[in-house]
């Protein structure tokens, strides 16, 4: 196994790698019990590093806390933030437990290298022309564009995270009412209503595209890949990436569930209302979206004070 994890030199996974990621992942969920999103995203940050060994034919096993660092410098000179790099850090870790109960490591090095200290940054927002550019443009000729011209309408109108979205399921769509049933962090439920728009667009997708992804199998979630398997939220990112090079549009799937908060508050929202439609325990997780009252609060003060007028 160690030697055919090294013995690719390209940026795609070897099937080894694969099959140890595979095993790995079913660790944290099965041995360790962490949450699917937790799994997944460890996952991606140890692909990420054991494509990176491969490429520099580094064997796991002789893996040093420096490397650890130059791969780590490296990720971040590419442009990844420093939450980003925290992720890594901490997916590393997780993986270097796991070397150390398969006996493929003495001790876990990565513990060695401490976490960046996150600044609490203001989300990115885009405005609602970029919102209309990025979904706009989607090719809409495709089976797969119309699935992915609903999937991205539902996240933005009703403020979904990515792993709300792969794991609706078609039970809790009501299409008369114009309601989801959400399943979100920490096993919570909230109902979220979509327009219009979103209405039409999963009419199409549903009606038109899913039964002919989906056949004769009974799949409970709503988006599907070309398999007819329920779409991971990789396969979202991919998409996404897609989406951004079309549109010059530079985002995350996230900016969404962001602008959504945000559009909805400087049109005068309820502050409370955003919190249960985004399904936050806490207010104050919501209040960092009223910032972009600011620009608004600016104008109206130039616009409505009377001795600034004077």
């Amino acid at each position: 196994m160690e030697a055919e994890l090294n013995q690719k030199d390209e940026n795609q996974p070897s099937s080894a790698i694969q099959k140890f990621l595979g095993q790995f992942y079913s660790d944290l969920i099965l041995v360790k019990r962490t949450s699917v999103q937790t799994a997944e995203t460890y996952g991606f940050s140890a692909e990420e590093f054991l494509c990176w060994l491969q490429n520099e034919r580094i064997k796991l096993k002789d893996v040093t806390v420096q490397n650890l660092m130059y791969y780590l410098a490296k990720r971040k000179t590419e442009g990844n933030a420093e939450l980003t790099i925290a992720k890594d850090i901490s997916g590393i870790r997780a993986l270097g437990e796991y070397l150390v109960r398969k006996g493929i490591w003495e001790e876990n090095r990565a513990l060695l290298i401490d976490r960046p200290k996150t600044a609490k940054n203001l989300p990115k927002v885009l405005s609602v022309e970029q919102v209309d550019s990025l979904l706009g443009g989607i090719d809409v000729s495709t089976p797969l564009g119309k699935r992915d011209d609903a999937l991205f309408e539902l996240i933005y109108s009703c403020g979904l995270r990515i792993s709300e979205a792969c794991t609706l399921k078609t039970a809790n769509v009501h299409m008369e009412e114009q309601l989801i049933l959400v399943h979100g962090k920490g096993d919570k439920e909230r109902i979220v209503p979509f327009g219009e728009r979103a209405k039409q667009k999963l009419m199409v997708y549903l009606n038109e595209v899913r039964p002919d992804l989906v056949g004769n199998r009974n799949v409970a979630e709503v988006f599907v890949n070309y398999k007819g398997e329920p779409i991971s939220r990789k396969g979202v990112w991919k998409k996404f990436q897609q989406m951004e090079a079309v549109s010059g549009v530079n985002a995350k799937v996230h900016t969404l569930r962001h602008s959504f908060a945000t559009h909805l508050l400087s049109g005068g929202a309820d502050l409370r209302a955003v919190q249960e439609l985004l399904g936050h325990s806490d207010l104050s997780t919501t209040t960092i979206y009223t910032h972009v009252s600011n620009g608004q609060l600016e104008d109206a003060h130039k616009k409505y004070f009377v001795r600034e007028k004077k």
